[in-house]
């Protein structure tokens, strides 16, 4: 082979492995081990690794992956749950797709809640908390038993729950409000993924937004979604009450 042919395999070579990452690189990259890389390579998880000759390499592709599984991981996936999540994604699903997976995977929370024991809950309450009172606080979305004498706390909303608990707020009627929320709320979120989907999410994807760029567009549309939500509901109870009202006054 001439001097000329080597340079160019030279760089041929150099050019196929731009972008591909080393697996010390990608385990660097994503924070994992090479035991849990390999690990998760032959569960079907990921891919397998890009082979140059006796090396393997990974791409851009396989790392949205292995941080798409350590969100769910975040999120308290078992592997058999985070399996079938990753099973409904397409093997031609680009790492702005799978960047977007990740944002939607993000609480929606107005606030972070904070992990107590139950002595740390009736301190902050000012009182102690019965069990019944305490299925209702966690009725209302306040309290969540997380495991044996720990709880996570919406704690700015625990003073308002207590409040209704001295009014005698019934259990019941928490526990059936708690039904219609998730039941409208499971609604709202299949109806709102889908407009993301298929309006907001190619109209980026078109433009070329990078998989940070989107987080940081999904991240400022949760408060905006939540005041929505709310205004709409002080709306719609607003219009109710006035329906009732003329119903009686007929």
């Amino acid at each position: 082979m001439s001097e000329a042919s080597e340079s160019e395999s030279v760089v041929d070579g150099v050019e196929a492995l731009r972008g591909l990452l080393t697996l010390d690189e990608l385990t660097k990259r994503v924070s994992m081990s090479v035991r849990n890389v390999r690990f998760y390579t032959t569960r079907g998880l990921v891919p397998p690794p890009i082979r140059r000759g006796r090396s393997g390499y990974y791409s851009p592709d396989h790392v949205a992956r292995l941080e798409l599984v350590r969100e769910l991981q975040g999120h308290g996936f078992t592997l058999s749950a985070i399996e079938k999540y990753v099973a409904n994604i397409p093997v031609s699903a680009t790492p702005e797709d799978i960047a977007l997976h990740r944002a939607m995977l993000a609480p929606w929370e107005a606030e972070r809640a904070v992990e107590m024991s139950r002595k740390e809950v009736t301190a902050r309450a000012g009182r102690g908390l019965s069990d019944e009172e305490l299925t209702t606080l966690n009725a209302l979305g306040i309290i969540f038993p997380v495991k044996r004498g720990r709880y996570e706390v919406a704690v700015s909303q625990l003073s308002v729950g207590v409040g209704l608990l001295d009014l005698g707020f019934p259990t019941e009627a928490a526990v059936a409000a708690a039904d219609i929320y998730a039941a409208h709320g499971r609604s709202l979120a299949n109806e709102l993924q889908e407009l993301f989907l298929t309006t907001v999410w190619p109209a980026y994807k078109e433009s070329g937004t990078s998989p940070e760029r989107l987080r940081e567009v999904v991240e400022k549309l949760k408060p905006l979604s939540i005041a929505s939500l709310v205004s709409a509901y002080e709306s719609a109870m607003d219009e109710t009450k006035r329906e009732s009202i003329a119903r009686r006054t007929r």
